[in-house]
């Protein structure tokens, strides 16, 4: 459990508070907190609550500057945040760098899956692309390196690992981070309410479906 740590509050721009505090599980603890916050009517009508790996961002706030002294006296710790909605992702294990993972951890391919598959994650935040979302989870002695040489161009549906985080590519684009499999859920969807399927505070499990996993 992280010990208790105080709220540092940036102004940004006319409309917009940043609000940093020392790691994420404190970053989660202070999300729940906001969106508890506003559903009382306490948040001066922000209309954006952006987590990120340290920060949290109030946007749409008419006065800010009445907002920032209250949340500056706030104290927040690493406690687990209220559960969040369990997605179940089924992926197919058959990634170009799943042999790549395995050997950095020193199992076979079949234990690197059931390793990945036997955590919970939480999604942390999201960025990089619409629909990609930051999951946390992972022990620290998995975390496994980037690339070094990004792709060109990874499938959309793609499972992959880079330091501490499991992220799901939403969409074909550009990306340093491991592979290990795929899935056919769809993860951003402009008509669909809300659009993006992993959202922060969501858990999410992956599910191994058949595919070609040896070893």
């Amino acid at each position: 459990m992280d010990r208790q740590g105080t709220v540092t509050v940036r102004a940004v721009g006319d409309h917009a508070l940043l609000l940093e505090v020392d790691s994420g599980p404190q970053v989660a603890a202070l999300y729940a907190r906001l969106l508890a916050e506003r559903a009382r009517g306490g948040l001066g009508g922000a209309t954006e609550i952006v987590p990120a790996a340290r920060t949290v961002l109030l946007d749409g706030l008419p006065r800010p500057a009445e907002l920032a002294g209250r949340l500056g006296s706030w104290r927040v710790a690493g406690d687990a945040p209220p559960e969040g909605p369990l997605i179940e992702v089924p992926t197919v294990y058959d990634g170009a760098d799943l042999a790549a993972v395995a050997a950095h951890w020193g199992v076979t391919p079949a234990q690197a899956v059931a390793l990945h598959s036997g955590i919970e994650y939480r999604v942390a935040f999201c960025g990089f692309a619409p629909g990609f979302g930051y999951l946390t989870g992972l022990p620290a002695d998995r975390a496994v390196p980037r690339r070094a040489t990004p792709r060109a161009a990874v499938p959309p549906g793609a499972v992959a690992v880079a330091g501490e985080y499991t992220g799901v590519y939403p969409r074909s684009s550009p990306g340093g981070w491991q592979l290990l499999g795929r899935t056919d859920l769809v993860l951003w969807d402009a008509d669909r309410e809300p659009p993006a399927l992993l959202r922060p505070g969501a858990r999410v499990r992956f599910v191994p479906v058949p595919g070609p996993v040896t070893g």
